[in-house]
């Protein structure tokens, strides 16, 4: 028999934030517009392009064209559609469309998780002989099929920099400065340096003329994550340095490192974040949401059940739980700071999720990571607490990021992930307040998961992917806050707010149902666990002096002379 009573736990994971949303004015419906219309819904693509052509109106007129090559990509005419996006006028806003039509083309087919298919499409495109209708404007074409990803839930994180005395910056600063001109990238390299204002004047280009991105351009050279940052004020450019290899996609189409079995970094990722630093946002993030109905319905439940008395072992106690997660319900998944469609969303939102589901166990993450249910029972001996609300959130942590005397060179530390915990106490109206404290089961678990996270990372990538998440983001946080654009006068173009760089969009999860957990212990506890955190404030990290410090090894890269068309070289060893 299992006795309730004040022997019932009730634990709840959850986390409150807002949510910042912006749409573009649309155009005004007018003749012309109307006509381009009735002559797309006819299928009459000729006529449609020569009523857009009649509009005077610069911008109306783009937008028009830009109607007209959407419906023949979507006809399967991509040459004609790529002709017409060439007739907008206006440069920078041919570019955009360009750069749409580029990366989203396939989504018009369907839809779904387009990057995915996206990949290997253009990698079948650019590694086999004959034409493709996408890249040649004739030949064979390629159709993705979808299948369905479900995501499900929130996160948090924050940053650092430090000033190194050593010298070996300046030693380093000078070996990258002398480039190996390996024109294989898939050979593995220690210091491989990608020129942002080369990258993005490659990928203009390509938009430009109407072509896919290259893998080697989203996939960032293998680069596996980032220890450098070189400023290039001579050459106008923000330069990346770390170790990289070839990759390879395993079984859900992600590309990894053929060695080290990490993610490579992510062209999108960057953009994303960059526009989000570059607008002037101070972070980003995401986090499930309790709906206070839903808390006050399933502790009015849990009250009417004590008062019934004790619970029989077995299915009684599985329907408990089961009737629990029915009376919380769902819970809304709120992202801000960046597009709750992009990449960069999903891989945050699924890493906090995943952390949920490895403390209440239905995740397994090896031992060195216990779930709060196998922490508990060192703690039962105490009397139980009230009905709480555990919190878990992640955070960026930084051993430190040294920069140059001039601030020319950074070198990044220590890079890694820190788990935060929170008891929250829960009003009977179901509202949770916060108390800055967390209880000693609940500050181990936070505990286990940042010490081991390196070994969670190489168990479960979506970790690993976070860490590059956040490299990235403190890459373009250090771009703001060390006002590398005026420094250097670099000019982002097709990766800034409004440029032509499309990334790829995800299916944005809006609410999911709650996850429920439960133990019983000694014949007569329950315990549940309902799961519920992620926030990135990265010029936090750039502008904490425990962080940012100097170092006088470290000194500014010259770039090597390169080949035309060269945005990537290797350190020569």
């Amino acid at each position: 028999m299992v006795r309730r009573g004040p022997c019932v736990q009730v634990w709840l994971s959850l986390l409150c934030t807002g949510l910042l949303a912006a749409a573009e004015p649309a155009i005004a419906a007018d003749v012309p517009a109307d006509r381009v219309a009735q002559h797309l819904a006819a299928g009459e693509f000729g006529a449609a392009l020569e009523q857009a052509a009649q509009v005077a109106d610069p911008a109306q007129q783009a937008e028009l064209l830009k109607q007209v090559a959407a419906s023949q990509q979507q006809a399967g005419a991509g040459a004609a559609a790529r002709a017409t996006l060439r007739r907008i006028a206006d440069t920078e806003a041919r570019a955009r469309a360009q750069g749409q039509a580029a990366r989203q083309g396939a989504s018009l087919a369907g839809g779904g998780s387009l990057a995915d298919f996206t990949q290997l499409m253009q990698l079948i495109q650019e590694n086999t002989s004959g034409q493709w209708e996408q890249i040649d404007g004739v030949g064979g074409t390629m159709t993705p099929f979808f299948t369905g990803v479900r995501v499900s839930p929130e996160g948090v994180l924050s940053r650092v920099t430090t000033q190194d005395n050593t010298g070996n910056l300046a030693a380093l600063a000078a070996q990258a400065r002398k480039a190996s001109l390996n024109d294989d990238m898939a050979q593995p390299s220690s210091l491989r340096l990608v020129s942002l204002a080369r990258l993005e004047h490659e990928v203009a280009q390509r938009l430009a003329d109407g072509l896919p991105v290259p893998q080697s351009m989203a996939n960032f050279a293998g680069l596996s994550r980032v220890q450098y940052v070189f400023v290039d004020a001579d050459a106008h450019d923000v330069i990346l340095g770390g170790p990289a290899e070839a990759w390879q996609y395993n079984e859900q189409g992600q590309p990894v490192g053929v060695t080290s079995g990490r993610p490579t970094l992510q062209l999108d990722d960057f953009v994303t974040v960059l526009r989000t630093f570059l607008r002037g946002e101070g972070d980003f993030g995401c986090s499930i949401n309790t709906r206070d109905e839903g808390v006050k319905a399933l502790q009015e439940y849990v009250q009417q059940s004590l008062a019934r008395g004790p619970l029989p072992a077995g299915s009684a106690v599985r329907n408990f739980v089961n009737m629990l997660q029915k009376k919380l319900g769902r819970q809304d998944v709120v992202v801000w700071g960046i597009p709750a469609d992009s990449r960069v969303a999903r891989v945050i939102v699924e890493a906090d999720y995943r952390m949920k589901l490895i403390g209440i166990d239905k995740l397994d993450a090896g031992k060195s990571i216990p779930s709060y249910f196998d922490l508990l029972p060192l703690n039962l001996q105490k009397d139980p607490p009230n009905m709480e609300a555990l919190r878990w959130w992640l955070t960026m942590k930084y051993d430190a990021v040294y920069h140059s005397p001039d601030r020319a060179a950074f070198e990044i530390q220590g890079a890694s992930v820190k788990c935060l915990s929170e008891n929250q106490m829960l009003t009977a109206e179901g509202k949770h307040l916060p108390t800055g404290k967390a209880e000693p089961i609940n500050r181990l678990f936070a505990s286990n998961f940042t010490s081991h996270y390196a070994d969670l990372a190489q168990r479960d990538l979506v970790f690993a992917d976070t860490q590059n998440v956040f490299d990235l983001a403190l890459v373009a946080a250090l771009i703001r806050h060390e006002r590398l654009e005026d420094r250097t006068g670099i000019e982002f173009g097709v990766f800034a707010q409004n440029g032509g760089y499309v990334t790829a969009r995800y299916p944005v999860p809006r609410e999911l149902d709650s996850v429920v957990n439960h133990r019983v212990y000694n014949g007569r506890d329950i315990v549940v666990q309902v799961a519920g955190g992620v926030r990135a404030d990265l010029l936090s990290v750039v502008q904490n002096d425990q962080i940012a410090k100097e170092s006088p090894r470290l000194a500014k890269i010259d770039t090597p002379q390169l080949p035309a068309g060269r945005w990537w070289w290797d350190a020569a060893k």
